[in-house]
């Protein structure tokens, strides 16, 4: 088989990252990418996070903070958010690839359901709580290592807003939806919907979800047609559930080939500014980087080429440039 520099520049990564290399941007046979998928659990980041599981089920003894809700005593609400806790662990290892049967023939599903809550109102893990993004990541995760998550499922299908979408600060009062919540329970409905299959409710959430989305090209304000904010446009791994344009267009991408649709010619302006950013090597480069603590760093620093990215964009645009 050949291969260009980049393509063998990204074969040469974390396991993590080559099977879906392997997989999806060069189509090898299904056993070769198997066996690299296999090593997350026991090489690279996987085995590391694996590592840092706490004998209780959780990491960093907390459900969606480091030591639950003892964070926000010690630290404030305005610190950077940490990226250590159970939830962002899961969706981790989940996102790279790992066998759920490894964590659950520890009896992690079981452990998180006696020792892990919620630091809202204290409420058990895999019934989720009021914020729709933390349920978002909650149902995707639950689903994945075979939990009953449905409850999850039937919240996020009927909270949506008037306008089609999702707002995590519908407890405050929000009214309107936002870019950022949508695009996170859009992902975990996807995900529930490939690992289990969905219903015409599900399907009907995520499509007006993806509509409210879409009417707005991904980066606009419908109001005005300006742009949302800078932060549309930045170029950053591990997305931690925000927003960018990379991010949103990956996740339409997913959506499309489980749907067996072709791409929305409203996806233009953002494949585009993806497109832009691609160096002359082939690359894209990491622009930014989520303060708080990690476990250790998952991507090249700021201002270097980053194969994640460089792998979520080109996919992309090959997926648009065969429509």
């Amino acid at each position: 088989m050949t291969t260009t520099p980049v393509e063998r520049w990204l074969l040469d990564s974390d396991p993590a990252l080559r099977w879906q290399v392997e997989r999806d941007l060069l189509g090898v046979d299904d056993a070769v990418w198997r066996a690299t998928r296999e090593r997350v659990a026991t090489e690279g980041m996987g085995a590391r996070l694996l590592a840092r599981q706490d004998d209780d089920g959780r990491w960093a003894g907390g459900a969606f903070f480091p030591g639950g809700q003892a964070w926000f005593a010690q630290q404030g609400a305005g610190a950077p958010q940490p990226w250590t806790a159970t939830t962002w662990a899961l969706t981790s290892l989940r996102e790279w690839g790992l066998d759920a049967e490894v964590l659950r023939s520890n009896g992690t599903p079981e452990l998180l359901a006696r020792h892990c809550r919620w630091e809202y109102d204290d409420l058990p893990y895999w019934d989720g709580e009021v914020d729709c993004c933390i349920n978002a990541f909650t149902l995707a995760n639950g689903t994945w290592l075979g939990v009953d998550v449905a409850g999850i499922r039937d919240r996020l299908v009927t909270g949506r807003m008037p306008d089609g979408g999702w707002n995590c600060e519908w407890v405050e009062g929000a009214t309107v939806s936002s870019f950022v919540s949508t695009l996170n329970v859009l992902k975990g409905l996807l995900a529930h919907e490939q690992l289990v299959g969905g219903d015409a409710r599900v399907r009907a959430a995520r499509r007006t979800g993806e509509e409210y989305l879409l009417e707005r090209r991904l980066t606009r304000r419908l109001s005005t047609g300006e742009q949302l904010a800078p932060w549309v446009h930045r170029f950053e791994y591990p997305f931690r559930g925000h927003y960018s344009v990379l991010n949103a267009a990956d996740y339409f991408r997913r959506a499309a080939r489980h749907d067996g649709v072709a791409p929305d010619e409203r996806l233009s302006e953002a494949v585009e500014v993806v497109r832009a950013a691609r160096r002359d090597d082939g690359t894209w480069v990491r622009d930014h980087r989520h303060p708080g603590r990690v476990w250790f760093e998952e991507d090249v620093a700021v201002g270097e080429p980053s194969p994640w990215l460089t792998l979520t964009a080109e996919l992309l645009l090959r997926w648009w440039d065969g429509r």
